[in-house]
């Protein structure tokens, strides 16, 4: 590992929960807080801000697949899950709910340090994608209110697409703004001159 980490670890057994404490404490590593259950996860993340979150119990039940999906939604960390029994569903649930690791036959101290950096790894590269994917909507919903406002205004000004586009180009250096803010405008100004037409939808929303 490039750099010591601050973990928060879950885990309901004291003995274990101190060997693995004291395992990760030997590479370098911090436990900045210990949980017995997931109940305050997202919670105790927002809190203390660790760098990984380590959960060890027997199987995810549906409380913990809860707090582990909330925890990806808002407070997203990668996630490693030790569990003492096989259960391919469970398995499969935890990683829908953003596990970045699930690891069956229980921690083994020795095994943690390894675990983790496989989980970081994977953790960056989903979020990479996440991040690559949203970006990707955005501009395409962008796109949508650029057309839009242009059709708007071909027909209002009775102009043509070139027209339009320069429009809204010359609108948003005036302005100092991006042409999808500006499309967002054009819209909502035609849309009260014309009750017909539905004003812009909320920026950052996705169709």
């Amino acid at each position: 590992m490039p750099s010591p980490l601050n973990i928060l670890l879950v885990d309901d057994e004291v003995v274990r929960a101190a060997m693995v404490e004291e395992a990760l404490m030997a590479e370098g590593h911090r436990v900045i807080c210990r949980l017995a259950s997931p109940a305050s996860l997202n919670e105790m993340v927002e809190r203390h801000q660790p760098d990984v979150v380590i959960i060890d119990m027997e199987s995810p039940d549906r409380d913990t697949l809860e707090s582990m999906a909330l925890l990806n939604r808002e407070n997203p960390r990668p996630v490693v899950f030790f569990a003492d029994q096989h259960d391919s569903d469970m398995l499969q649930a935890a990683l829908k709910s953003g596990v970045s690791a699930y690891v069956v036959d229980g921690l083994v101290p020795e095994r943690v340090e390894a675990i983790i950096e496989v989980a970081i790894a994977r953790f960056d590269a989903f979020q990479s994608m996440r991040q690559e994917l949203d970006k990707a909507r955005n501009q395409l919903t962008e796109r949508k209110r650029i057309e839009r406002a242009k059709g708007l205004l071909m027909k209002h000004q009775d102009c043509d697409e070139e027209q339009a586009y320069r429009m809204l180009r010359k609108l948003a250096m005036d302005r100092g703004q991006r042409i999808a803010e500006v499309a967002d405008s054009v819209i909502d100004i035609l849309a009260r001159l014309n009750p017909t037409v539905p004003a812009s939808e909320p920026r950052g929303s996705r169709s």
